[in-house]
């Protein structure tokens, strides 16, 4: 979550709980953040594709789908920034028919997901998540719903620390 002009805060009325099971990294430490996310998602072996309808755009059916991808969608106002869209590793557009040129950002971003999931699962590419890392994601998402899970860990670990290894002689 890239927080150049506005803080991003988690409507409970509309998430009803269901971000706690959402990875969410926040970018907010600067006056403009977009490039140290860019950085991040690159780092993590991502392609950076921005959604707008403005420039030398593929249509959302023929993006390739054989490496990981970090969408970009801007705010439903102004969209991108400039240095995002130019910035990015390719462009991608919804396909739109009427007079509006654009959806609404949730709009947008399921209609991007659906059809990105429907190709991936259909594809030949490896998706799917190793059994460590959906550990590790379940572990932390667990965390993220137990108020002061640290002193539960702390106890487990102190308690099992002190315990000897059953079966060991």
């Amino acid at each position: 979550m890239v927080e150049n002009k506005n803080a991003y805060n988690v409507n409970p009325d509309v998430a009803l709980g269901s971000s706690k099971w959402l990875t969410i990294n926040h970018y907010n430490g600067a006056e403009f953040n977009t490039p140290a996310a860019y950085a991040a998602l690159r780092k993590s072996g991502y392609t950076i594709v921005a959604t707008t309808p403005h420039t030398e755009s593929c249509m959302l059916d023929d993006l390739p789908v054989d490496k990981p991808i970090a969408l970009i969608f801007g705010t439903e106002k102004e969209g991108l920034s400039e240095w995002a869209i130019k910035n990015a590793d390719a462009w991608v557009k919804i396909p739109m028919y009427g007079f509006t040129e654009s959806f609404n950002i949730s709009v947008s971003a399921a209609l991007c997901m659906y059809n990105l999931t429907e190709r991936i699962r259909k594809s030949q590419v490896k998706w799917e998540l190793t059994i460590e890392e959906q550990i590790d994601i379940r572990l932390e998402w667990i965390r993220n719903t137990i108020d002061r899970c640290h002193l539960l860990e702390e106890r487990f670990f102190k308690e099992t620390a002190a315990k000897p290894m059953s079966g060991n002689s």
